[in-house]
């Protein structure tokens, strides 16, 4: 049997369709799910494998984006969000995935489940939506440039440096404070940063689509299977979605991002 996905929706998500055939072309029975029937209980979640959180504007972004979801499911769903991470599962949010996810506190540290980090404006004080360039290599100390890879089930065996698209308005990662970052550094929790055509991190704009700290892209939680990111791997499942596909780097008909939902299917 196919490990099922669940990918819950609410008013304002629009990435629902796309993150449902991204986990199907991988190999997984998924579902659209809306989140009143996980809190009515007529959808048992412990019947899944593995959870996403897709892109859009949950709730038209009021008061800030994803805040009203991520209230919602902590408040109503938050002790069976947890124990799906705690078990082992693979959950990802994807650009406002991300943003309910480390809203609600499951990234980065599910145990502690309280907001630490944050997804705010652009520096550009605009909608970003273009191709941006990512390094899945987790660096140890940041300014010192010494590479490894990080913990994440959701990137194994990615090249060092890939290409998705962005599209956001409040994509800029941010910390509560310096310990937060130190620790995220040191475990090994940044996933995905922003980098220049040569694989640099990059600092400034437009390289950095919106002044994320330390150019970050993506984290994840200590235990590698909670991953949230602002670029969207399901809008880079073929190799034609690609603007350059006729001399990008994906050999095969697939791209990139098809390869984290397959990676995520190899874990369970």
């Amino acid at each position: 049997m196919n490990p099922r996905a669940i990918v819950l929706r609410t008013a304002g998500t629009n990435c629902d369709y796309e993150t449902k055939k991204a986990f199907e072309l991988a190999g997984a029975e998924a579902d659209r799910v809306h989140v009143n029937r996980l809190i009515s209980d007529e959808i048992d979640l412990s019947a899944y494998q593995i959870m996403a959180f897709p892109g859009g504007f949950s709730y038209g972004d009021d008061i800030a984006s994803g805040k009203i979801l991520a209230n919602e499911i902590k408040y109503k769903l938050g002790d069976q969000i947890r124990e799906f991470a705690r078990a082992g599962k693979p959950i990802i949010g994807i650009c406002n995935g991300f943003q309910v996810l480390v809203k609600m506190g499951i990234l980065p540290d599910e145990l502690e489940f309280s907001q630490t980090t944050t997804l705010t404006y652009n520096d550009s004080d605009r909608f970003e939506a273009r191709w941006v360039n990512l390094t899945t290599s987790q660096i140890s100390n940041f300014r010192s440039q010494i590479k490894n890879k990080a913990n994440c089930i959701w990137t194994k065996d990615l090249p060092g440096v890939i290409q998705l698209p962005v599209a956001h308005g409040e994509g800029k990662f941010v910390t509560a404070d310096r310990s937060v970052m130190q620790k995220l550094e040191a475990n090994g929790q940044v996933v995905l940063r922003y980098v220049d055509a040569k694989g640099r991190p990059a600092l400034k704009y437009p390289q950095n689509p919106n002044g994320s700290a330390n150019s970050i892209a993506g984290i994840c939680n200590r235990q590698g299977n909670v991953f949230g990111l602002m670029p969207h791997p399901e809008r880079y499942v073929f190799k034609y979605q690609h603007p350059s596909r006729l001399r990008w780097d994906r050999e095969g008909d697939f791209g990139w991002g098809l390869a984290m939902f397959k990676n995520a299917l190899n874990f369970v």
